[in-house]
């Protein structure tokens, strides 16, 4: 069996191999979407995992303790399954063939990110519940993955399992290894506003660095509001941003500080322009509101994750 798929050989009808997110690099990739090239880990190779390593009945066995009132005995089930799952040597035809395709992205540095088999639908957004790890070097990345199916197990995502009534349901986990984009800027968006919900309203956030730190809450980030009609910015708020989070060369993140640079907007009103452009593009191909995750290298953007909008009234 094949235990991964580069993004090209991906679309969004993938979602039960290679996970909500896999599955719509595949799509934006294939529709000629600036998407930083990568591979998917397939949700198959993680069930390989568990059964070759005896742990299928085990972490079934210890699921089944779970009370989601009492929190103790969700967070002593995480503790456990985790541990197992991080101790268990991966087998060595699943590493070399990740260290494979790791080699033929000709990257020095890669973002490792979860990607649930039952995610980001309408119905359930995984988004947040499981872990990702920016800047993973080759020496680490079959460990990172490991990490990366250990984290359907946190206490976070169980309680979600648990919470949204899908504790017979076969929830599985594939993992994206992603060419890295060395952030300048980054952030999110929405195609629709989803505070006013207005459809002819896209809305920008932008931050300085690395979008985990927005994604995370830990920066304040500008914002513009778009119409998407006419194409005009109704309203830019510029937040001062104090410090940024950026690659260490060694391999993971580091936050700097920006001084005076922090004051400034982050993105231009062309820029602005430019990117609401692909992002309506984005929003179009889909047919439904999207809540995009992107990244720019110098003057060039790039959309890491895109998902429908779940907070939406209709």
């Amino acid at each position: 069996m094949s235990y991964t798929l580069p993004f090209k050989k991906l679309s969004k009808n993938d979602a039960s191999i290679a996970g909500g997110k896999g599955a719509s690099l595949g799509e934006m990739l294939n529709a000629g979407i600036p998407v930083p090239d990568g591979f998917v880990v397939l949700a198959d190779t993680f069930e390989k995992f568990i059964a070759e390593t005896d742990l299928n009945v085990e972490i079934d066995s210890i699921l089944s303790t779970v009370d989601k009132e009492a929190m103790h005995t969700i967070e002593e089930a995480s503790s456990t399954i985790q541990e197992l799952i991080l101790n268990s040597e991966t087998p060595k035809d699943i590493a070399d063939e990740i260290l494979d395709q790791f080699d033929k992205l000709g990257a020095e540095f890669v973002a490792v990110r979860s990607s649930a088999t039952s995610e980001d639908s309408a119905e359930h957004a995984w988004a947040g519940q499981l872990d990702s790890f920016l800047n993973t070097k080759r020496e680490n990345i079959v460990e990172t993955v490991k990490k990366c199916w250990a984290s359907l197990f946190t206490p976070r995502a169980i309680f979600y399992r648990f919470e949204k009534d899908l504790g017979d349901t076969d929830i599985s986990v594939a993992v994206v290894v992603q060419k890295m984009v060395n952030s300048e800027k980054s952030g999110i968006a929405f195609s629709v506003h989803p505070v006013t919900e207005d459809h002819n309203q896209l809305i920008i956030e932008a931050g300085f660095g690395l979008g985990e730190a927005i994604v995370s809450g830990q920066i304040t980030p500008d914002s513009y509001v778009v119409e998407k009609d006419e194409m005009n910015i109704l309203d830019v708020n510029v937040a001062e941003q104090e410090r940024g989070m950026f690659r260490d060369e060694k391999g993971g993140n580091k936050w700097e500080d920006l001084g005076e640079n922090g004051s400034q907007q982050v993105l231009t009103g062309k820029q602005i322009i430019e990117f609401s452009d692909l992002i309506i593009r984005i929003e179009k191909h889909y047919g439904i509101p999207q809540d995009i995750e992107w990244a720019m290298e110098g003057d060039n953007f790039y959309v890491v994750q895109s998902r429908p909008i779940t907070t939406l009234s209709n």
